[in-house]
């Protein structure tokens, strides 16, 4: 880790603040320990989120370990949720299944029970 903290702008990640924590994981898979650390210090002097901070420590701990970098770009920005499908819209009554009533429970004339 670093003794300053590092400018949002300058982190690896771009919008590294509103990355959920299973793609930060994903994301953070090609950064050396310097970058991880920067991560790490800038988490912790802003948000310390716990969930966060272990996932970054647990990775920094690895790399150090000589755990081997992904080919992947960090910096490359991806969606992060699916977008919506297209064409979809609210269901017509075109496209609706047909109506189905609730099972009458208890009522004598309903031929599903037995009568005693």
């Amino acid at each position: 880790m670093t003794d300053q903290t590092p400018d949002r702008d300058a982190l690896p990640v771009p919008d590294y603040d509103h990355l959920p924590t299973g793609s930060l994981a994903h994301r953070i898979r090609s950064l050396d320990a310097s970058e991880i650390g920067a991560l790490l210090a800038y988490e912790e002097a802003h948000g310390d989120r716990l969930p966060i901070t272990q996932v970054l420590r647990t990775r920094l701990d690895e790399v150090e370990s000589g755990a081997e970098l992904s080919s992947g770009d960090a910096s490359a920005v991806a969606p992060e949720l699916a977008p919506d499908p297209q064409g979809s819209g609210p269901v017509s009554p075109d496209t609706q299944g047909p109506v189905q009533n609730p099972p009458s429970q208890g009522v004598p004339t309903n031929p599903a029970q037995p009568r005693r």
